[in-house]
């Protein structure tokens, strides 16, 4: 990578950069750009790909958690009527 080609990423990208942010990011992605090219090169021919499947979904459950009651939250707010909780009008 060049200076020009940070110069056309930060265009693309509508930022300014100082030149020293320039140098830094080029820096940078040459680092990034040396460690994929390393990844790249390592000999994987003779691994042996494994997919493993399986189910992920879980039933749903009902927490009958004590913490947590509909009187809990209403005693809890400074205005409720009928059960429900009384809101500011937004409108």
């Amino acid at each position: 990578m060049e200076i020009k080609d940070i110069e056309k990423l930060a265009e693309l990208s509508k930022i300014e950069l100082t030149d020293k942010e320039k140098e830094g990011l080029l820096k940078d992605l040459d680092s990034i750009l040396g460690y994929v090219k390393q990844i790249t090169e390592v000999d994987v021919k003779d691994t042996e790909v494994v997919y493993e499947n399986r189910n992920v979904w879980r039933e749903d459950e009902i927490d009958p958690s004590p913490d947590f009651s509909h009187d809990l939250i209403i005693s809890q707010f400074p205005d409720s009527q009928d059960g429900f909780i009384k809101v500011k009008k937004i409108m």
